[in-house]
């Protein structure tokens, strides 16, 4: 099995995008989705900011950005808390993000171009032999945002990535399945979209999607997430 990324936090800073607010809330996603936040545990929002060496501020912009996704509560003079997210409200995460991806694929069937297919073709034939799990993930990213930009639609790339936020960087690294799971359910798209079969492609990326939130739960699990909250 992967180790997990030992990369420090002030490190992450500078391979992550520049706003501030993003960044904070990128490393509390991480502390989360890694067990090391769990549900019902205040969010010491000034270890934060000191571990990744900026202001308090975006850390305080970006647990409000974090309420409105459901991972954080905010009570009034108390602070920041981890939500008591359940396991439905996971898979439910993924079933949303596999829902539009799916529209997203099926009217991409008819719009990609020969150049476009024969690029996926080679991201999911490259998977398989990247030597690291920042190059799978890159190669994930690609993939799917040839799919969804090939679209022409800005709405459904908004929410697409919108959706996709709420997962951070590296959860994947440490699940054994996850690679060949991945690269099988991209090959299987390719070969859809190449035949310009939309119906089987917004149904492979469902299913794509929804054994992401499948596996997503059994790594939480594994990590002891939901082990004192009673979920």
């Amino acid at each position: 099995m992967p180790t997990r990324d030992s990369t420090t936090p002030a490190a992450r800073r500078q391979s992550l995008p520049t706003s501030l607010k993003i960044v904070a809330a990128d490393e509390v996603r991480r502390q989360i989705f890694e067990g090391r936040l769990r549900p019902g545990t205040r969010i010491d929002q000034d270890r934060i900011a000191e571990q990744l060496g900026i202001s308090k501020l975006p850390v305080r912009e970006a647990v409000i950005e974090l309420s409105a996704e459901g991972i954080v509560q905010l009570e009034p003079r108390r602070g920041a808390f981890v939500a008591t997210l359940a396991r439905e409200d996971i898979l439910d995460q993924y079933w949303m993000l596999g829902v539009i991806s799916g529209m997203a694929a099926e009217r991409s069937a008819a719009r990609l171009t020969d150049a476009d297919l024969d690029t996926l073709a080679s991201m999911a034939a490259d998977m398989e032999s990247a030597t690291s799990t920042e190059a799978e993930e890159l190669l994930n990213h690609e993939f799917h945002r040839v799919i969804n930009r090939a679209t022409g639609s800005r709405r459904l790339t908004a929410e697409i990535k919108t959706l996709s936020r709420a997962i951070p960087q590296g959860f994947y690294e440490s699940h054994a399945g996850w690679r060949e799971s991945m690269t099988h359910d991209h090959h299987e798209i390719v070969e859809a979209l190449r035949v310009r079969d939309g119906a089987a492609a917004r149904r492979l990326t469902e299913e794509h999607f929804r054994r992401g939130g499948d596996q997503a739960v059994a790594l939480l699990e594994a990590r002891g997430f939901w082990s004192d909250a009673g979920a």
